[in-house]
């Protein structure tokens, strides 16, 4: 995850240089990778299956009225599409127009190209059931089934919720800071802005796995995905990029670095 002191940086036009991420260094994003691979490659050979077929198992029958429209209400904080990339664009379009810049607006599309050209291609290359298919367990758990029914659902390796969750909270986060700072207002509390990107990641985490709209190893493989993509966002200078032809008075320096 990020580090708390984000909003601290380079000064603009002195060089475009990488922000910090913790743990600092591309080790730990090898071994994001690392993971992701490992988990695919374990699947692909008909290992975790047991893992996932036990977590849908147990979910499926610890699941009371009650519980599942909690869960229900609570997944929607993974919903990309329909909450996450909303937010993000309003809280970007609002900072942009405080602080008279577009360099808000360059995050959302980077995160939202980010997910995109990752996430959906993932999905279709690793063609797997989601546990709530009408198929046997037996054969809605395997990864690479290139003999799934034309109408059966097959995207569902990584879980898109818990990866969107963990790009998009980070970004709005961000944002957030961005705009009180151009509002004039302090930053909020290091931990308020740590729990904004940590706990819906942690709610959608639970939630997805235990409705059965994805394997535990989903859920897995989206975590390990959303925090490369999450890191890689987080490096970029968003204040140094050249936007070379552009009047001040549209890209206005040190959103991201300034308190005014």
């Amino acid at each position: 995850m990020r580090e708390s002191g984000r909003g601290t940086g380079t000064v603009r036009r002195s060089g475009l240089r990488l922000r910090r991420v913790y743990p600092g260094g591309w080790w730990f994003d090898v071994l994001l990778l690392i993971g992701l691979a490992g988990i695919t490659l374990a699947l692909a050979n008909g290992h975790l299956y047991g893992v996932d077929q036990s977590v849908r198992e147990w979910s499926d029958n610890h699941r009371p009225d009650v519980a599942y429209w909690v869960a229900r209400v609570f997944n929607f904080l993974g919903q990309g599409g329909a909450l996450l990339t909303p937010v993000a664009a309003i809280l970007a379009i609002a900072t942009g127009l405080r602080s008279r810049s577009i360099r808000p607006l360059l995050v959302v599309a980077a995160a939202f190209v980010a997910t995109y050209v990752t996430v959906g291609p993932f999905k279709i290359w690793t063609d797997r059931a989601a546990p709530s298919s009408e198929l046997p367990p037996t054969e809605s758990v395997k990864i690479f089934n290139s003999h799934l029914p034309v109408d059966e659902y097959s995207m569902s390796y990584p879980s898109g919720h818990v990866a969107n969750a963990i790009v998009w909270y980070s970004v709005i986060s961000l944002l957030l800071v961005a705009l009180l700072r151009a509002l004039g207002r302090p930053d909020p509390p290091a931990g308020l802005a740590l729990a904004i990107r940590i706990v819906p990641t942690a709610i959608v985490f639970c939630t997805t796995t235990y409705l059965s709209f994805h394997w535990i190893t989903d859920s897995v493989a989206g975590l390990l995905l959303g925090l490369f993509i999450d890191r890689l966002i987080t490096r970029v200078p968003w204040d140094d990029v050249p936007l070379p032809g552009l009047p001040r008075n549209v890209d206005r320096p040190g959103v991201f670095t300034s308190a005014s």
